[in-house]
């Protein structure tokens, strides 16, 4: 609890980063079918998700500063979290997001996109990521639970860890 408040503390200033975690949909990975334009061959949110994603959007407007730009994975349990959590900003949808391939190439530089977004970042509000926790670990190293935020800053080619926000 100490430390969701101290997230949010941040947030009220504005000008911060925060990856979130897609919330809550159940099970491990997607089916042998998976097709990243049709939501009903992937992994979804349950219907407690989508009620953890409206808490979030809710407690991010009353709690943080506004947010003012949303990028999110092109998956749909991403897409539809961030489209409830914060129905008034356009969510942009950014494969490097998405969750990682084999190919170590592709990976790095997936992640090295991320991080120049985050760089580039220097707004009033607040800029969230929707993504998934193989992407989150490989850029903070933490392990978030569903619809956890970790607000970072980008050091160097490095993402420092500023806060953390547990959404129950």
């Amino acid at each position: 609890a100490e430390a969701t408040e101290a997230g949010w503390a941040l947030l009220r200033e504005g000008g911060h980063v925060v990856l979130l975690r897609h919330a809550i949909a159940p099970g491990t990975g997607d089916p042998a079918n998976f097709d990243i334009e049709n939501c009903r061959t992937q992994r979804n949110l349950s219907d407690r998700g989508r009620q953890q994603a409206r808490k979030m959007g809710a407690l991010f407007d009353t709690r943080a500063e506004y947010v003012e730009r949303v990028l999110s994975s092109r998956y749909c349990r991403c897409t539809e979290t961030a489209d409830i959590a914060f129905r008034g900003v356009e969510v942009e949808r950014f494969a490097p997001l998405d969750l990682p391939g084999a190919d170590e190439a592709a990976a790095a530089a997936d992640r090295d996109a991320v991080l120049k977004e985050i760089g580039d970042f220097s707004g009033q509000g607040n800029m969230v990521l929707v993504t998934h926790l193989e992407n989150i670990r490989a850029l903070t190293g933490q392990s978030p639970r569903e619809g956890e935020a970790i607000i970072v800053r980008r050091d160097g080619d490095r993402l420092h860890v500023l806060g953390r926000i547990a959404f129950n």
